[in-house]
């Protein structure tokens, strides 16, 4: 399998075109300068999808538009058969914003996708985006900045907070992937390490994790591993959270000593990583530095 990377101009399906908010979102990717080429109806009867065209299937598309990506803009429970039916149709990259895909439907689904040699970024995921480029999801434009920062956060509303402020103060993005903060899931932050570690436009990793899972913790054995040579700021959400008691994201759930605060903290500035525990901090830490 090829790494992980993303192509501007990608040809992209969406999955649920037809829905309120699948033709809602349909339209505003379109309009951010996305390479939208059709549309799978879903199961509401609308049809008005604009001047986007419509096909039966996943299959039908891809052999009339030469497709590679997919959104799959459906309830939670049709997430797995959309993941199945663009994976057979040999797309190599979906993203599932849905939130609560069934933990069992969630690990069927990743193990297809590995099968096929695909990226499946989701679900409970605002998308991906390269600013001013391409979106796949629905991350606010007004957080969106081209800038030199790689993004990658499970939480969405922590995110756009936290680039709409860097933003605001001049600095924006290379890219922006949202992993999503379930506890089983496509891609994580560790995966993602490679592609900011080769991508030219990246001076600068921006991670916005929680506490809750190892995800943070891999993060910082994937930076040693890979002698990751760019600064990488982090942003640890929930350090007052109380041990086995889920807030939020059903991945922040601190068990025994695993998942801390502490414990991610000590790994990610054991390697280097800049830890701040407020969006303030990280803000003044980041425009402070020389990224």
């Amino acid at each position: 399998m090829s790494g992980f990377h993303l192509d501007p101009r990608a040809k992209v399906l969406v999955q649920g075109a037809t829905g309120r908010m699948g033709s809602r979102h349909t339209e505003l990717m379109k309009r951010y300068g996305t390479n939208i080429v059709g549309g799978i109806a879903g199961a509401s009867a609308r049809r008005d999808v604009s001047d986007t065209p419509l096909f039966g299937s996943c299959g039908e598309a891809v052999a009339a538009t030469g497709a590679t990506a997919s959104v799959t803009l459906v309830p939670p429970m049709d997430v797995l058969g959309a993941v199945s039916e663009a994976l057979n149709a040999g797309i190599k990259l979906i993203v599932s914003p849905s939130e609560g895909v069934p933990v069992r439907d969630a690990m069927a689904a990743y193990a297809m996708v590995k099968e096929h040699g695909a990226f499946w970024i989701g679900p409970s995921t605002p998308g991906l985006a390269i600013p001013n480029r391409l979106k796949l999801g629905f991350i606010p434009d007004v957080s969106l900045k081209p800038g030199p920062l790689g993004v990658m956060s499970k939480s969405g509303t922590l995110s756009y907070e936290t680039c709409f402020r860097l933003a605001s103060s001049g600095i924006g993005q290379s890219a922006w992937v949202g992993v999503g903060g379930d506890p089983v899931k496509g891609m994580r932050f560790a995966e993602l390490l490679p592609f900011f570690q080769q991508d030219e436009q990246t001076r600068a990793v921006l991670v916005l994790g929680e506490i809750g899972g190892t995800e943070e913790e891999e993060l910082a054995a994937e930076i040693e591993r890979l002698a990751f040579n760019k600064p990488v700021f982090v942003l640890l959400a929930g350090s007052s959270a109380p041990e086995g008691v889920t807030m939020g994201h059903a991945g922040a759930l601190i068990q025994g000593g695993r998942g801390t605060i502490q414990s991610k903290t000590s790994a990610l500035r054991g390697v280097g990583a800049h830890v701040f525990t407020s969006i303030e901090s990280l803000v003044e830490g980041v425009t402070r530095s020389d990224v």
